[in-house]
């Protein structure tokens, strides 16, 4: 009899605290303890306007370069349509546009410099202007 009455008294306990843990919304444990983790709208706000920036500088800087007379001339020479050829560098991805806006940033300085000659420079455009005609098609 005593044996029964412990059984029941665990049981009651048992039931209290199960029914204690499934009341409670989980959410609302997770924000009263760790609220130091959450990011604000404002810090998510402005990732969202600088990723847009430099995505827009970034394809300002390709378009820049496709865009020179140079640049047009080796891609009508290599039998590629300049037009086509900036119209799919918008399609690429904010990575592959930061790798090619660095390779044209690049090419542009080594130019400059006298680094490079004009068949060089040529080289590097119709590469990067079919690099951009592959990735563009391969999706």
């Amino acid at each position: 009899m005593h044996f029964d009455f412990f059984k029941q008294a665990v049981r009651g306990v048992t039931a209290c605290v199960l029914a204690t843990i499934f009341a409670v919304p989980t959410n609302l444990m997770a924000q009263a303890v760790a609220p130091s983790h959450l990011v604000s709208p404002a810090d998510l706000q402005k990732a969202a306007v600088a990723a847009t920036q430099t995505r827009e500088h970034n394809l300002q800087t390709v378009q820049t370069f496709l865009s020179s007379d140079r640049a047009v001339k080796a891609l009508k020479t290599a039998h590629m349509d300049p037009q086509q050829v900036k119209n799919a560098v918008s399609n690429l991805n904010d990575a592959e546009l930061a790798k090619l806006s660095a390779r044209a940033d690049k090419a542009q300085a080594d130019f400059a410099a006298g680094d490079l000659s004009d068949r060089d420079l040529i080289w590097i455009i119709v590469a990067i202007a079919a690099l951009i005609l592959i990735i563009v098609a391969v999706r």
